[in-house]
């Protein structure tokens, strides 16, 4: 019997050693100091949303893809999932609520047309907010519903109806309209007009997919932020910048790096059960819009899981072969990947910096709140990092030897849920904020 437990341990490590060598080729450091280095270079203009040299990096990112042999979203036949956010500027609101005007300030219209007018006979849904609900969470599911309504809000939400004006500033393009107004009674009869200045702004992210074999409908996503600060003259503290151009090597060409090697290396091997979908998200740094949309188009109970990766472009506060999983406790998705990690010399940690509250300030954040069990892979000591958010986030800052290993732990820890064994455990969204 031992000598048989012995075969099998050979065997073993036999096999892990030969897909290590294999895995070694397949991500390679000169092929992610190539996308890196184009991504950060000085020709991306620093990737801003909606400049010239954000659209430079979506057209690179889409041409690689096509290089990989990506299919494309839901056969679109474009790697670009383009969207619109719109910007409508308030310019005036009249109301009433059975013939007795309301005050402007009682109502608030999200909509991305410059003139409406609803009545109760308008079509629209009625519904009631009512007091002890979380009016910021429910205004949330109205606005991912595609429908028309009419809301009426208990005046015990007055002073919460302010973070419904925030949210009106930036919507996603629709022809549907929301109606949200403070009111002590039902009302048979209502009229509001409202006008606003409508600016549109468009985005897109790059979506690439590669089929599953037997489990085409459960899905795993790989991303990245491919956006940064763009060209600045001065830097977050306001000191006057000899160099302009904000790179964003480490934040966050490294993510989308790594995101593009791992559709290389999932299209090479072709084992994968559940279908991946590989993202380079748009406009993470100007409030996450890019995977706000991308996480709409989804069923979330169809996502087993979400590697978001963000910042892997320097040593994690353990030094080398080491990686923190943010929101770690939530599922026990890092403990999976670890478990895939045996026999390794790389660990995944939980998140060492809780204050940074680093679960919800990634792409990652949409989709956990959705229940998937979606978490942000990073390794950048946030609380120290000298070049977060500065022009000197450049190619030259990046240990790309360390950023590969990295690379190719998380190809090694995915195995089991790309393949369908493992599925990781959902976030409980009553926990979530």
């Amino acid at each position: 019997m031992k000598k048989n437990n012995l075969l099998l341990a050979a065997f073993l490590l036999l096999s892990l050693s030969s897909f290590a060598q294999k895995i070694e080729d397949l991500i390679s450091e000169k092929e992610v100091a190539r996308i890196e280095k184009i991504l950060s270079s000085d020709e991306m203009e620093g990737r801003r949303t909606f400049t010239k040299g954000i659209d430079k990096a979506a057209a690179f990112i889409a041409d690689e893809f096509k290089k990989t042999g990506l299919q494309t979203w839901n056969n679109s036949g474009s790697y670009l999932q383009q969207f619109a956010m719109v910007r409508p500027k308030f310019i005036s609101v009249t109301a009433s609520i059975d013939g007795i005007s309301v005050d402007s300030r009682d109502v608030i219209v999200m909509t991305c047309q410059p003139e409406i007018k609803v009545t109760e006979q308008s079509g629209y849904e009625k519904i009631t907010i009512g007091k002890g609900a979380n009016l910021v969470t429910e205004a949330r599911k109205l606005m991912t519903a595609n429908k028309n309504y009419f809301v009426l809000v208990d005046t015990s939400h007055a002073r919460a109806m302010g973070t419904l004006t925030r949210m009106k500033s930036n919507l996603f393009k629709t022809d549907k309209n929301l109606v949200f107004m403070l009111a002590t009674t039902d009302p048979k009869t209502y009229s509001i007009e409202s006008k606003h200045e409508v600016t549109e702004m468009p985005l897109a992210n790059v979506v690439g997919v590669l089929p599953g074999k037997s489990k085409k409908n459960e899905y795993v996503i790989f991303s990245g932020h491919y956006d940064h600060l763009g060209i600045m003259g001065k830097d977050r503290n306001g000191n006057v910048q000899t160099d302009s151009i904000f790179n964003g090597a480490n934040d966050d060409a490294a993510g989308t790096t790594a995101m593009m090697v791992l559709a290389q290396y999932f299209k090479a091997i072709n084992n994968n059960e559940r279908t991946l979908i590989f993202v380079a998200f748009t406009a993470e740094e100007v409030g996450g819009y890019g995977s706000t949309y991308f996480s709409r188009q989804f069923n979330p109970e169809q996502v087993m899981a979400m590697f978001n990766i963000e910042m892997i472009g320097s040593e994690s506060k353990w030094g080398k072969n080491s990686a923190f999983i943010t929101g770690y406790e939530k599922t026990d998705m890092g403990k999976i990947l670890q478990s895939n990690l045996a026999g390794t010399d790389f660990t995944f940690y939980p998140d060492p910096y809780p204050a940074q509250q680093l679960f919800y300030r990634s792409d990652n954040a949409t989709l956990a709140r959705l229940g998937v069990p979606a978490h942000t892979i990073s390794t950048t000591k946030i609380d120290v990092d000298p070049y977060y958010h500065k022009a000197s986030d450049e190619f030259n800052t990046i240990d790309v030897d360390n950023m590969t290993r990295i690379i190719r732990a998380i190809a090694l820890s995915s195995r089991g849920i790309v393949s369908g064994k493992d599925t990781p455990t959902r976030v409980n969204t009553s926990d979530l904020r």
